[in-house]
């Protein structure tokens, strides 16, 4: 740790047995999107690199990369048998040493081949449909750096998903709760194309940050350091006034055509079904610059959880909003927003006071993941742990009063993808309140917990160990 490249990384898996190398050659379909959702469903599923691809010469691909929370745990140098609870409490740990900014260097292997006339994103990938009733080609994994065209400040690096639909187009989803669409609509307003540029295969952490919702004002390289303890080695892109990672595999370039929109979609989502056809925007590419040697191209499989996307959205998901509103309230002990993308969000807390879980809970609201995913959030006391459904469960059985504690948002903002929708954005957003009640609430009569026995702990090892003998 750091691991400055998709490379290092997969050398560093492969050593903790958590790299499956495929070397007889397979098709692009259905092989490789079979066995990415195969090895996510794993448990402690490794990452997979294909060596052979029929059609692509010499071109790699490597999936399920961040696809279990044992490739999580080495991501972070920690112990892979380190729990999903500890691991949540490292990166909260590591997120407070933000910022630590980015190192810009003059040279990296990306830079090896420059390809400026007529490029062409066909020939340097070994592109695939992610699922069979995709709309095309995905970049479902790629990061896409852009910068405020009014300020030429608030550099951003998101990931987006981005249908490949000709040599030099790309179509791209800049929903409008991405940062990216605040610089799309300031470049529109001005009339003027957005330059971005577009890193494929990039070291894990770069991918994590990417998908992280952070606030609109910082600097996601600068989280990258704070995760690594180190700076993130960036490079100019070769057009444009843009920082790319330089240990990525290849640099897309181009710019978004603006106050146009074309048709983009379907695609399998992270929700497990199909998002219909949408009009997006489109990046027109004018230049591409990658290594010499066999590309790697990481790609990410999503469709019916658990998938990758569920393990690379799962922890850093939890701790951007844990963050934004610690400070706060610092009764907070932990969120738990790993399901689909935390439409579905728990929250564990120490009470205040009387209503405190619903206060908690509309301040998730305003955070920027919150204001659009969650659409139902539960609230439990800090006995509790957000990360065992069984005890959640029980807090709802026996604490949550349907008549005082469920509150209903109607008309609220939402994903554009969830399928449970009538209007694309809109929802109805639900609080379930499951914690004791707290003065001047009317209390629980006679609500005694029962004590586990204190000698329980000794009995566990003892029966683990006994079963292990026999």
């Amino acid at each position: 740790m750091p691991f400055d490249s998709l490379r290092a990384f997969l050398t560093r898996l492969e050593a903790e047995g958590q790299l499956v190398r495929i070397k007889e050659k397979v098709k692009p379909e259905p092989d490789i999107r079979a066995a990415a959702c195969a090895a996510a469903k794993l448990q402690g599923g490794p990452a997979l690199l294909f060596e052979r691809i029929e059609g692509y010469g010499d071109r790699q691909v490597a999936m399920n990369v961040h696809g279990s929370f044992l490739n999580h745990a080495i991501m972070l140098d920690l112990p892979k048998e380190t729990g999903l609870k500890a691991q949540f409490h490292e990166l909260v740990r590591r997120f407070g040493r933000y910022p630590i900014p980015a190192e810009r260097v003059n040279d990296a292997p990306l830079k090896e081949v420059i390809l400026d006339k007529s490029p062409s994103v066909y020939k340097e990938l070994p592109l695939f449909r992610v699922n069979p009733m995709d709309g095309g080609f995905y970049l479902s994994k790629a990061c896409v750096v852009s910068r405020d065209p009014e300020t030429g400040a608030n550099q951003n690096v998101g990931m987006y998903r981005m249908q490949v639909k000709d040599h030099d187009r790309i179509g791209i989803q800049a929903a409008a709760q991405h940062d990216i669409a605040v610089h799309l609509r300031k470049a529109e307003e001005l009339n003027v194309p957005l330059r971005v540029a577009i890193a494929i295969s990039n070291d894990p952490v770069t991918s994590l940050v990417a998908a992280t919702p952070l606030r609109h004002d910082e600097d996601e390289y600068a989280m990258m350091g704070a995760i690594r303890g180190e700076p993130t080695k960036v490079i100019s892109s070769e057009r444009g006034n843009l920082d790319v990672p330089a240990g990525a595999e290849v640099i897309i370039e181009g710019e978004i055509i603006p106050r146009q929109r074309f048709v983009e979609g379907p695609f399998a989502e992270f929700t497990g079904y199909y998002s219909s056809s949408m009009i997006q925007a489109e990046v027109k590419v004018d230049l591409i610059t990658r290594r010499r040697d066999p590309i790697i191209f990481e790609n990410l499989y999503s469709g019916l959880p658990w998938t990758e996307i569920d393990y690379l959205q799962a922890l850093n998901t939890c701790v951007a909003p844990f963050r934004q509103m610690k400070e706060e309230f610092p009764e907070l002990e932990a969120i738990n927003a790993m399901y689909s993308h935390g439409y579905g969000t728990i929250i564990s807390s120490k009470m205040r006071f009387g209503g405190f879980g619903k206060t908690l809970a509309l301040r998730l609201l305003t955070t920027p993941h919150g204001i659009v995913y969650p659409k139902f959030i539960i609230v439990v006391d800090d006995d509790i742990d957000p990360f065992d459904l069984q005890q959640v469960m029980w807090a709802i059985s026996v604490r949550f009063r349907p008549e005082r504690d469920l509150v209903l948002i109607p008309n609220a903002p939402g994903s554009t993808v969830d399928p449970a929708h009538l209007v694309r954005g809109i929802t109805t957003k639900m609080i379930i309140d499951a914690t004791r009640p707290a003065f001047p609430d009317i209390p629980l009569a006679d609500a005694s917990i029962v004590d586990v026995p204190p000698e329980t702990p000794f009995w566990m090892e003892e029966i683990l160990k006994r079963k292990k003998e026999s």
